[in-house]
């Protein structure tokens, strides 16, 4: 899943069965454990704040980072499972949510049932059913309205592909496959039992139902792309407001009941987010406490993160967490842009990273340089790769001198990528989003590059809309950061969908020579049920991948939480990287 903070698509899941490499960390900061235990009280506004315009995508089927799916799934929608709302690895174990349990499988995990619990309704007061359920996973299919969010369905559930390679179901609005997605999907007469039927065994399907893609959707009430400004609640609160560039109202839901849901508590009377406050604004209400009920959704910017952290007086206002994502500069490798190994190296050497690590602060706050799109926080799928940050010529300051060298290979063998790079009047594009923060980092890497003879544009884009228009930017820019974590401890929700012909995959690496190889590879992982193998194809696929230099680079990031002096139940929730929203509350 994507991160939020880096720019992102979906957010992580980590399993309770795979120990993590990587426990959270808390630098002077909040005890999560006692704070999420302290006795919660009722009432009062929670109050959050964020220099974004908006929520990326408000719609399920296109919610794809972890820090959404925390807030949405703890506030307005519900999903079958959940992962458990607590703090520490009991928090990555998956229990039931709008379904009795958390899934029965058959058929060698080709079949799963799931029923609903009595009482289980939308805000309107009428039940959530089995067709609601369907129906929301019908949307997935329609690809041409849903560019966003993830994809496993369209490859998991029993329905023929077409000539194209891609699933003769074309979702709900054109209707074409659609007997053949009904068989896929089944509903008793009831109205409560839901039989998934699958074309290959997927022994891990019940942590895809912890997404808000899997949930409910009314068909009644579906506006198809417009859904995205207000969908139907079947959680605690519902939707009085939201105003692009202003805020966001949740209410109560006068139609949910605690009966029939046993994981949310909300505390709070109401939710407001406040959106596109000035970045110095921002922070200068965490640092001031002048909020003391709000919780900054994005971070401070560098130096106020530095300042807040290292004064003690906060210590009981913010986290330091290793967090589950990968942040990665992603290459365009299409023909007429970096289409040329050796350029995309010179890039990787140029870079200097050291700058950025003392921009954040140290790696204090930082994280650190990764090798892989994978993070050992997945276990035994990572393996440290060769090559790249562990190549003799990589500096962490960067490697001028050895970056010319490899552009003047690139002069011979690919003199249309080495003349793009490097001729003042082309250059490259480089897209970030809109903030203090990427504009300081932006004149450390332009500099950094400009020293081993690159040429770079750099084109800000909205922060708020960034990662909904991932799609779009992989075909204009060269460069682009994002983050990504295991949807669940499986590096087959990282390097298919990355790399490979999942949701995500942002390199245009389809048509280079190597692609057809490594999908080949890709495709025989994902059937291989012999886990010790499979995590052994995995990390030949990710040192396949870096060779390639597919990504730039990558990080194995940290994250930084802050809040006010009067917010409680905080806890850093592993799973989705984030808060806890569901147990916060406001003191008295």
């Amino acid at each position: 899943m994507s991160v939020m903070k880096i720019t992102a698509r979906r957010l992580i899941a980590t399993t309770s069965v795979v120990a993590m490499a990587a426990s959270v960390v808390l630098v002077g900061g909040v005890n999560s454990a006692s704070a999420a235990t302290a006795k919660p009280v009722t009432g009062g506004t929670l109050y959050f704040y964020t220099h974004a315009s908006q929520f990326p995508n408000l719609d399920p089927q296109r919610i794809y980072t972890g820090r959404d799916i925390a807030f949405l799934g703890s506030y307005l929608m519900r999903t079958l499972v959940s992962y458990k709302p607590v703090p520490g690895k009991d928090g990555a174990s998956l229990v039931a949510d709008m379904a009795t349990n958390t899934g029965v499988p058959s058929n060698k995990a080709k079949t799963w049932k799931y029923t609903l619990r009595p009482g289980v309704s939308w805000e309107d007061g009428k039940p959530v059913t089995c067709a609601d359920v369907k129906y929301g996973w019908s949307r997935t299919f329609a690809t041409d309205v849903y560019v966003e969010g993830p994809a496993y369905p369209l490859t998991w559930l029993d329905i023929p592909a077409a000539s194209d390679g891609s699933s003769a179901y074309k979702g709900p609005y054109k209707k074409t496959g659609q007997a053949l997605f009904d068989k896929s999907i089944l509903c008793s007469k009831d109205n409560r039992t839901i039989t998934f039927n699958l074309k290959r065994s997927v022994p891990d399907f019940n942590y895809y139902l912890t997404y808000l893609a899997g949930g409910p959707v009314p068909q009644a009430k579906d506006t198809a792309d417009k859904y995205d400004l207000r969908p139907f609640a079947s959680g605690p609160y519902m939707i009085k407001k939201y105003a692009i560039d202003d805020e966001m109202v949740l209410v109560r839901n006068p139609n949910w009941k605690k009966s029939s849901d046993p994981i949310r508590t909300p505390y709070a009377d109401d939710i407001v987010v406040k959106f596109g406050m000035d970045e110095d604004l921002r922070d200068q209400i965490t640092l001031d406490d002048s909020i003391p009920n709000g919780i900054n959704m994005d971070g401070l910017q560098p130096a106020n993160n530095i300042k807040f952290f290292e004064d003690p007086k906060n210590a009981n206002r913010r986290m330091n967490n290793y967090d589950p994502y990968t942040s990665y500069l992603a290459a365009n490798n299409s023909v007429g842009r970096l289409d040329c190994l050796d350029v995309r190296k010179a890039i990787f050497f140029a870079y200097d990273n050291q700058s950025l690590i003392n921009l954040s602060g140290g790696l204090k706050y930082y994280g650190e340089m990764g090798d892989s799109p994978v993070k050992p926080v997945i276990g035994m799928d990572y393996a440290p790769t060769k090559g790249n940050i562990h190549d003799p010529n990589f500096k962490i300051g960067g490697n001028p001198e050895y970056a010319k060298e490899l552009l003047a290979k690139a002069k011979v063998s690919c003199p249309e990528a080495y003349d793009r790079a490097t001729n003042p009047a082309k250059g490259l594009v480089y897209y970030r989003p809109d903030t203090a923060g990427n504009k300081k980092s932006a004149v450390l890497v332009e500099a950094a590059l400009k020293k081993a003879g690159f040429v770079i544009n750099t084109i800000y884009k909205p922060s708020g809309t960034y990662n909904a228009n991932l799609e779009t930017y992989k075909n204009e820019t060269d460069l682009f950061g994002s983050g990504w974590g295991a949807d669940w401890a499986n590096a087959s929700t990282v390097i298919p969908e990355l790399w490979g012909d999942g949701c995500c995959n942002y390199t245009k690496n389809k048509k280079t020579p190597e692609y057809a190889a490594f999908i080949a590879k890709v495709n025989l992982a994902l059937v291989e049920l012999d886990r010790k193998k499979q995590a052994k194809m995995w990390q030949e696929l990710a040192q396949y991948g870096m060779d390639q230099y597919w990504y730039i680079r990558t990080v194995f990031g940290k994250s930084q939480q802050t809040w006010g002096s009067k917010i409680g139940g905080v806890y850093y929730w592993e799973p989705q990287g984030s808060f806890g929203f569901g147990q916060l509350y406001v003191k008295q």
